[in-house]
């Protein structure tokens, strides 16, 4: 995942932090995006333009082509019990803490690195959408469970908060949760690589350019 296009901002990030993952720069930054008057105030869920490419060696899952907007489709927000509203409680949490917490019923042995099927299948669980025997910690797997048991591929128009996205191209494999549009945009959260040793943490974003909503049977 090297082309980059947009990036969508999570909880913690600062523009000095992005432009050194992206490996471009404050001022540059602050030029593709005009939206942005202060350096130092940037807000989770926005959508970040970038230039260049992600440099070598920089694993982003959340990173990529992005999604502008959709027109035509209403604002709805990640409210209720299902899973994106669950997922939101744990903001700003580390996955490396939450996993051996008692909170969700998260597999504690996963690497701190790579828990967002971990993260995505728990928070399923809790909305009441899988049992332990279709949770898994690995991306495809999770994926491969889920479309076995009847979860079919919608479109962004037609996603509902809770609906679980996919990104698995490239020999990289990705998972979060879709939590409604903001502004006319769309909002994703789960467990993504944002913590600066590349540790996962529960964030907004984490999905961008080519990926597959899948939903339950409706």
């Amino acid at each position: 995942m090297t082309a980059i296009g947009s990036h969508a901002i999570g909880f913690g990030d600062t523009l000095s932090q992005l432009a050194q993952r992206f490996g471009s720069s404050v001022d540059a930054l602050m030029a593709l995006n005009p939206q942005i008057r202060d350096p130092d105030l940037i807000y989770a869920g926005d959508t970040l333009r970038l230039g260049g490419e992600a440099p070598s060696g920089a694993a982003a899952p959340a990173t990529g082509g992005g999604v502008q907007g959709v027109d035509g489709v209403r604002d709805v927000s990640a409210s209720g019990d299902n899973a994106a509203a669950i997922a939101q409680q744990f903001i700003g949490r580390n996955a490396g803490e939450l996993k051996h917490s008692d909170e969700l019923p998260m597999q504690s042995w996963v690497p701190d690195n790579v828990n967002c099927a971990n993260f995505v299948s728990a928070c399923l669980q809790k909305a009441g959408l899988i049992d332990g025997g279709q949770a898994s910690a690995s991306v495809d797997q999770l994926a491969s469970n889920l479309k076995g048991d009847g979860w079919q591929t919608v479109s962004l128009q037609d996603a509902r908060p809770g609906d679980v996205v996919l990104m698995q191209r490239d020999g990289q494999s990705h998972v979060v949760l879709f939590a409604g549009f903001k502004d006319g945009k769309p909002q994703f959260i789960g467990s993504n690589n944002v913590n600066p040793d590349g540790s996962q943490r529960i964030s907004w974003g984490g999905a961008s350019g080519r990926y597959e909503i899948i939903a339950p049977p409706r």
